[in-house]
């Protein structure tokens, strides 16, 4: 099969002709349909050592954890009742299914857990992946292929203002990536390359955002998000930063803000973002700014790599 190949840190992806993998009992081995180029192996394809936290990639690695696609095999004993034909996306990671973590809904802290693309288990950027049965789920009538991608990046921020946010707001330094945000339920965007975001907030909203989340996980952000929120406030890290960042405990233990990070999420997370699709409360075609085959996928990987207007890029593998 056609994969983009992981080779060496800060060397463009290879596309090569790869052998497929072979699910286990317990899998399903599904088609790719579409598969999104996510921030983290942007990151991940530049690590060269433990000291940003990850551990660095090996080579012939193929990465992608953003796909949706159809089941061409189900293996003789995986859970589900899967059928081949059947419209699918999938956590991005096969787990024991067994372990406390597993039965606790937390499949991505088992021990046991193969993530999709970080290693022995490929992931989206080819034209098979492997997935297991467990954690599959399908994609309602009103979720194409390309939607079908979204739902892993989805729940990593599903949108306050569905949740009763008055003002749900985005700064970016790129104002061309605030519209987008507009489409995809944003309230109001701040240029902050131009305004002072406390400022332009206190305009919109009155006062300072009671919520902040840092996104964006370079040097810098996690103390600038400390810097924005108000007194009593809390600050959600989202942003994965792999490199060492330099913060001033004291603005937060003078503002006495609640700090939490958040890695993964859950399946009923994921459900909830097929639910929302299928229904249109989120429009997602609003994140997706391109769609390319693989002859083009290594150079658009690459120019993700400086910033753009670019938002979510989908690999399409029958796309010529």
């Amino acid at each position: 099969m056609r994969a983009a190949v992981f080779e060496a840190p800060g060397q463009p992806l290879v596309i090569a002709q790869v052998e497929a993998p072979r699910p286990t009992p317990t899998d399903l081995l599904v088609k790719v349909k579409s598969c999104g180029i996510c921030g983290t192996d942007l990151h991940l394809s530049a690590v060269t050592d433990r000291s940003g936290g990850m551990a660095p990639l090996s080579g012939g690695t193929v990465m992608g954890h953003e796909f949706c696609g159809e089941v061409v095999e189900v293996g003789s004993q995986a859970p589900g009742g899967w059928h081949e034909g059947d419209r699918i996306c999938a956590l991005p990671y096969i787990a024991c299914g067994h372990c406390l973590d597993c039965l606790a809904g937390r499949g991505h802290r088992c021990a046991r857990a193969q993530f999709n693309g970080m290693g022995e288990l490929g992931g989206g950027y080819a034209d098979y992946v492997r997935v297991g049965g467990a954690e599959a789920l399908a994609l309602p009538d009103g979720v194409d292929y390309r939607r079908g991608a979204l739902v892993e990046p989805l729940p990593v921020a599903l949108w306050c203002r569905f949740f009763g946010a008055r003002h749900a707001v985005v700064s970016d330094l790129l104002a061309g990536r605030l519209d987008k945000a507009a489409a995809m339920g944003a309230t109001d965007g701040i240029d902050a390359s131009t305004e002072n975001v406390v400022g332009r907030y206190k305009q919109i909203a009155g006062n300072r955002p009671e919520v902040v989340f840092d996104c964006v996980g370079v040097p810098g952000s996690q103390q600038l998000a400390m810097d924005y929120a108000p007194m009593n406030g809390r600050l959600v890290v989202a942003g994965v930063c792999m490199r060492p960042d330099n913060i001033m405990p004291v603005k937060a233990i003078t503002k006495e803000l609640s700090v939490r990070y958040v890695y993964m999420y859950e399946r009923r997370d994921f459900e909830l973002a097929l639910e929302m699709l299928d229904t249109g409360r989120v429009d997602g075609s609003a994140m997706i700014t391109d769609v390319v085959g693989f002859d083009a996928f290594s150079t658009a990987f690459e120019d993700l790599k400086t910033p753009s207007d670019q938002c979510k890029i989908l690999l399409d593998p029958d796309q010529l």
